[in-house]
């Protein structure tokens, strides 16, 4: 049996029943020690959970970077059961911020990945031919979403720009904080599991694509958008973060006696693209997971040049591909 806490607790967020573990979020998160932030108290209480649950706690990455304003927001959400979106550029692990927050708190956690072909038989369910007693028999097969809200679960609406607007208002009620979930199939309504939660992760914030990044994204009811009671948004991170996280994520590159060099020239080459497509010379922009995938070619190819064209300058148009080449012989020569 796995265990996982049965309640989390910010001081000055909550002030309920005695705490069976104290830590404060310099230890569980890797927040600066002694800041405001690091040093504020979280309390765990732990008790068991099934083996089907503990199947949906996330993997504990010991290497990643948790960003103080986008966590206290999720812990918020685990907590206070807000309904927290996270927003911001693709590349900037947003999903994997939600993931990670569920893994240091031993949280159950569903990540449904939103497309153009997710139906609401999909979320909601359908009748389905099972056997019962050695009959066959039709009856209805709860579809991902009441699942997830019978359940002490968090659920992940991963790229949430990208479901079909139609189907989205599935999840319409589930929005208020105490909001249940209606099955018109079988004429009932679940009430959620006290420790239900629900989090969205999203490049735009509903309100289309302007920038010509993110095709296949739709516009979202506003309506929906305004249920959501916290927005929190990741953005690209300070150069020397950035340069942790790559040293952090590509740990066979971090091995060379060059790497920290390396990775700060990687770095201020990816940060060269997103000044240039600010400008409009360039129409990609270099992620943090792009730079990772640069350092982990390198180590496969041995050269930087080959590296960066396989990981992102064949990644851009024909015409840019310039450019960019031009940016990395400003760097590394």
């Amino acid at each position: 049996m796995a265990e996982r806490p049965a309640a989390i607790q910010l001081e000055a967020m909550s002030s309920s029943s005695e705490p069976a573990r104290l830590t404060t979020l310099a230890d569980l998160f890797g927040f600066e020690p002694g800041s405001a932030i690091g040093e504020r108290k979280i309390a765990i209480d732990e008790r068991p959970v099934d083996d089907v649950l503990a199947a949906h706690i996330p993997v504990v990455d010991d290497a990643y970077h948790f960003d103080p304003e986008a966590t206290l927001a999720l812990l918020a959400g685990f907590e206070l059961n807000r309904r927290v979106m996270v927003q911001g550029p693709h590349g900037v692990g947003k999903s994997t911020h939600v993931e990670q927050v569920a893994a240091r708190l031993n949280w159950p956690l569903l990540r449904i990945n939103l497309d153009g072909h997710l139906t609401r038989a999909d979320l909601v369910g359908r009748d389905a031919v099972v056997i019962r007693d050695g009959k066959q028999v039709t009856e209805f097969v709860d579809g991902m979403m009441p699942w997830a809200v019978r359940r002490p679960v968090a659920v992940l609406l991963d790229e949430y720009d990208a479901g079909r607007p139609d189907v989205m208002f599935v999840i319409q009620r589930l929005l208020e904080r105490e909001g249940r979930f209606t099955l018109l199939d079988t004429n009932e309504v679940i009430t959620p599991h006290p420790r239900f939660r629900l989090f969205a992760a999203t490049n735009t914030v509903g309100l289309g694509d302007l920038s010509g990044l993110y095709r296949g994204t739709n516009v979202l009811n506003q309506a929906q958008i305004d249920r959501w009671n916290i927005v929190a948004r990741l953005d690209y991170l300070e150069p020397e973060v950035e340069i942790a996280v790559v040293l952090g994520q590509a740990r066979e590159f971090a091995e060379r006696s060059d790497a920290g060099d390396v990775v700060a020239g990687m770095v201020s080459v990816a940060a060269m693209t997103r000044t240039g497509f600010a400008a409009g010379d360039l129409s990609t922009v270099m992620s943090p997971r792009t730079i990772i995938s640069w350092a982990e070619n390198l180590v496969t190819f041995g050269d930087v040049a080959v590296a960066y064209r396989v990981s992102f300058v064949n990644k851009c148009d024909e015409a840019e591909a310039p450019i960019a080449l031009e940016y990395l012989q400003r760097v590394f020569g």
